[in-house]
């Protein structure tokens, strides 16, 4: 049932040289309920979710999905603090990737997808 969920998504194509943010934020009160990443080598990627002017993620140190296998966190155990983040109206929500992790492959071709839902 789709209800009043909605995916967002960012991809960036080629082999990446340097890291990347993916900043935006929604009119409305929402929750993060699904993340699912990919790069289409095998690379070090790593992504952080989270929100701007805080110290508090939503989600750390997710391994990219390799070789156009995607990697997805949707229990709510996979979110710090153990539960799907609940995020303000108007709150910038931002998601890094570090493009090879610690100084490993850099990732090509990324994808990510992220589901909300409203409220």
């Amino acid at each position: 049932m789709q209800g009043t969920r909605f995916a967002v998504s960012y991809h960036t194509a080629g082999t990446l040289a340097a890291n990347h943010s993916f900043i935006f934020k929604f009119p409305f009160p929402v929750q993060l309920i699904s993340v699912s990443a990919a790069a289409s080598n095998a690379s070090n990627a790593i992504l952080d979710v989270g929100y701007t002017g805080a110290l508090e993620a939503y989600l750390l140190n997710m391994d990219v999905g390799d070789s156009s296998v995607a990697a997805i966190k949707d229990e709510n155990s996979d979110f710090v603090g153990g539960e799907f983040p609940h995020i303000a109206a108007l709150t910038n929500i931002i998601a890094t990737l570090d493009y090879d992790g610690a100084s490993g492959t850099a990732a090509a071709d990324f994808t990510l997808v992220m589901v909300f839902s409203e409220g």
